[in-house]
């Protein structure tokens, strides 16, 4: 059984178990029923039982109990990282792993790297930044080592500056 199973069920105990102590609110069960109707019968005599007091606000349903403590975190993991130059291409063209080049696409070529890795890049001027994919080889330029497509040049810095002479990469786990 693995130990998400275990954090689960002891939750919908916890949950379980507050809702029957509450006096059964959270499940309406000690909702007021139909006013009865006939002849009305002698009532027992009574013993008062020591009131619940009234909770101030409703408990949080299991389900989002559960996304709380089931959600992972969003921050990517950082592999590798490194600064070098980047420029940017847009000329429809196939790339080294056989798509056809989408200028609009978040994409960037690099010489080593395994194609589909995900990069951060980061302009350091300013500091946008932009993942992306990597799904071509290249820029064959001493100094740069992106080639990013004319959209994500475009989300990090104006495109009639064409060369970034200093971007900060980041290779991010999958």
């Amino acid at each position: 059984m693995s130990g998400r199973r275990l954090t689960r069920a002891h939750i919908a105990f916890a949950v379980s178990a507050t809702a029957l102590l509450s006096g059964g609110t959270y499940l309406g069960l000690n909702q007021p029923g139909p006013a009865p109707t006939g002849t009305p019968a002698a009532a027992p005599a009574t013993t008062t039982a020591p009131s619940l007091p009234e909770p101030t606000r409703p408990p949080t349903p299991l389900s989002r109990a559960l996304e709380r403590s089931a959600a992972p975190s969003k921050k990517p993991t950082v592999t590798t990282s490194g600064s070098c130059g980047a420029s940017y291409y847009h000329e429809p063209q196939g790339t080294a792993n056989g798509e056809t080049f989408d200028p609009d696409a978040l994409t960037a070529a690099h010489k080593t790297l395994p194609f589909n890795s995900l990069v951060r890049v980061t302009n350091p001027a300013n500091g946008k930044s932009v993942t992306v994919r990597i799904n071509d080889r290249g820029p064959y330029i001493d100094g740069r080592c992106l080639d990013l497509s004319r959209a994500a040049f475009a989300a990090i810095a104006n495109l009639s500056q064409g060369v970034l002479s200093v971007v900060k990469y980041e290779v991010l786990a999958k």
